[in-house]
């Protein structure tokens, strides 16, 4: 098992994507015990892609993409800014909001954060905020995406984990609009002590221009609505809804935005099949690895090496957490979760702890840490499209980073934040 760990780093320190170094490394296993034949490694890339809850991967993904070409998205920044664009840090109120709004369409950090640095980063600095504070507020806002339903990160944790996706859905509400409160306190604060808008005087939007501006997205943010009531009142499963976006996604922008064209459709097609792609390939890899910690009994052992070191179950949370985010830190999001879940969640499990609750702490730290040195995949994308360099990125980043995780502590501290939603709603369930 040593070797395996050892090869997969050299493989990633040698800038092999995450899906080869994973699978690589595996195989090597297979190959170096006797006991093992090496057909059951493939057998085992073929079953690990092989499961109905995952089929709601691909299907968010080619909505979110659909979405996003259907006016959906410039209906939303144009709302946004008439929410919160008068206020001090407005523009970065404004990217807040949007990926508030935008949680329930993409699911994808990575991706809300790349739309979003093409779209506010130049106003942004033409309005006097600096790039390191422009990027920053855009990057870590993103983490609310990767939150809020139909995030795929929860998705891949409910499959690997069997742990309700629909209750993961639901549990990720409040912690999403948490998050969006404590981030805008935490913009609204940096701008202030900055000096940014202080000789700008932006007029509030009267009712009716923000009442028109509801009108105008009133399509974008009834998705995630009908996703949540349609799963909570046995519609359709959360495996379904993906289905279900896709149609509501083609309907919305061929009917009402009428901007949907044959074109995009093709567009968004093409951009899925690559995303989905990506994200199988590093499940196929994970189905080989998650064969070799089981083979090696490497949750039993982990589960006694951390409750070795304390049976408390809030410290252990917290030393479970703190590993989980520093791998993070070095590995894609989608990585960590297929290899961490398998390992943790049995030891979280007989400590007591909820996995609804532990999932959620996960799912974000997992996917803050890739707005982060050294390996931050969202960090890259935005440094890449706005030509930022990752010191800068990193020093406009750190008060929103400071202020996600001091709301992980209160979440991690008072798990009914958590998991009050989700009992309430599903409670016959």
């Amino acid at each position: 098992m040593l070797l395996v760990v050892i090869t997969f780093f050299v493989l990633l320190f040698l800038n092999m994507p995450v899906a080869f170094a994973i699978a690589i490394s595996s195989l090597l296993y297979f190959l170096t015990v006797p006991d093992l034949p090496s057909f059951l490694a493939f057998q085992q890339m073929a079953t690990g892609t092989q499961s109905f809850p995952l089929l709601a991967v691909p299907f968010f993904v080619l909505a979110g993409h659909i979405l996003n070409v259907s006016g959906i998205t410039s209906r939303l920044v144009h709302f946004s800014n008439l929410l919160t664009g008068h206020l001090v840090g407005g523009l970065a109120h404004v990217s807040i909001v949007l990926s508030t709004m935008m949680g329930g369409i993409s699911g994808s950090a990575t991706a809300d954060a790349a739309m979003q640095s093409r779209i506010l980063t130049n106003d942004m600095m033409k309005r006097g905020y600096s790039k390191g504070y422009s990027v920053g507020v855009i990057g870590v806002s993103s983490l609310i995406t990767g939150t809020l339903p139909p995030s795929i990160g929860l998705i891949l944790y409910g499959f690997i984990g069997g742990v309700s996706i629909s209750k993961l859905f639901i549990a990720g509400i409040v912690p999403g609009i948490l998050m969006a409160i404590t981030l805008m306190i935490a913009a609204y604060v940096v701008a202030k002590k900055n000096g940014y808008d202080q000789n700008i005087n932006y007029e509030k939007p009267s009712f009716k221009e923000v009442i028109e501006g509801f009108k105008g997205s009133i399509w974008a943010l009834l998705f995630p609505v009908i996703l949540i009531v349609g799963i909570r009142f046995g519609i359709f499963s959360a495996s379904e809804g993906g289905a279900v976006a896709v149609v509501y996604a083609i309907i919305v922008g061929t009917l009402f935005h009428k901007e949907l064209t044959w074109k995009k459709l093709k567009k968004s097609l093409h951009d899925a099949v690559g995303d989905n792609a990506m994200i199988m390939l590093i499940i196929a890899a994970a189905g080989i690895l998650g064969y070799v910690i089981a083979y090696e009994n490497l949750p039993r052992t982990a589960s006694q090496f951390v409750t070795g070191i304390t049976e408390n179950p809030t410290l252990l949370l917290f030393i479970i957490l703190t590993f989980t985010f520093v791998v993070g830190l070095f590995m894609e999001a989608t990585a960590v979760t297929l290899l961490m879940t398998p390992i943790f969640l049995p030891v979280i499990i007989q400590a007591g702890i909820d996995p609804v609750h532990f999932g959620l702490l996960m799912i974000i730290l997992i996917t803050m840490g890739g707005m982060t040195p050294p390996v931050g995949v969202t960090m890259f994308a935005v440094c890449s499209i706005t030509k930022t360099s990752v010191k800068d990125f990193t020093k406009g980043a750190l008060p929103f980073l400071g202020a996600v995780i001091l709301l992980i502590i209160v979440l991690a501290l008072f798990p009914q934040i958590i998991l009050f939603l989700p009992e309430v709603l599903l409670a016959s369930g």
